[in-house]
């Protein structure tokens, strides 16, 4: 498994200390292989993801960093909401001296904070289970916009065939484009046993079924998908299968 981890903090020991951590712990896990991106400072960190649509997994972020005046000031902070408001889905640690911005990091849905100096025995239980998390999650990359993104399989509620182009609805509500063939889509997502194709037209996912009959399967973003001719009886078997415990 191939983590991209971005590490920002203005002080080289604490940088250095954190990377080398982070080697250790990936020489012992033969499965994690970690790309690991170091950064001084909050700018740096968001022009490389703004400019060179750089996209880490994972970001370690100190709390606080030089200002223009040179005075240290929540800046992660302010970095991690400029991350979100980019779109940026990375699970997010914060490093700090002090807990005092503990409450802030529930704005940014930050995974934890780290007190520094950062020790082994607290690093490598929380990379255990943000890393047991990342592997249940499935992604697949799409280009968005001259970009790539990447997408939770999870949080697509269902694929829709329009034209030449396919639109991929998402739990946030926001509609993808592809200009891709609904079985190269259905291909990228055969990972997902959930993500069920339809006919010609539809992968739907079971998970985001409010209710279903033969006529239209109701999803739960709202919206109603009318089930073409021989499609009800293939999703109502998987259906089942998947809410009554059929693996």
């Amino acid at each position: 498994m191939t983590v991209q981890i971005a590490l920002c903090d203005d002080e080289t020991a604490e940088l250095n200390r954190t990377e080398g951590l982070l080697s250790a712990y990936a020489q012992k896990h033969t499965d994690a292989d970690f790309i690991i991106e170091c950064f001084e400072s909050a700018d740096a960190l968001l022009c490389s993801i703004r400019e060179e649509k750089y996209s880490p997994d994972l970001v370690f972020m100190d709390i606080y960093l030089p200002g223009e005046t040179g005075e240290c000031v929540p800046l992660g902070m302010e970095a991690a909401k400029q991350l979100r408001d980019m779109g940026s889905m990375a699970k997010l640690v914060f490093l700090t001296a002090s807990r005092e911005h503990a409450l802030d990091a529930f704005d940014v849905e930050a995974s934890q904070y780290l007190l520094k100096p950062i020790q082994a025995d607290k690093l490598y239980p929380l990379l255990d289970r943000l890393l047991e998390k990342e592997e249940r999650e499935q992604y697949i990359l799409l280009r968005v916009e001259e970009s790539f993104k990447k997408v939770s399989l999870n949080d697509i509620v269902y694929c829709e065939a329009q034209g030449k182009h396919q639109c991929i609805y998402m739990t946030d509500g926001t509609k993808i484009l592809q200009n891709l063939t609904m079985a190269k889509i259905y291909e990228m997502c055969s990972s997902c046993q959930n993500l069920v194709k339809v006919g010609a037209s539809y992968i739907i996912h079971l998970e985001h079924i409010d209710s279903l009959n033969a006529q239209v399967a109701r999803m739960d973003n709202g919206q109603k998908i009318y089930l073409p001719r021989g499609g009800y009886r293939l999703l109502r078997e998987k259906y089942f299968d998947y809410y009554c415990g059929g693996e």
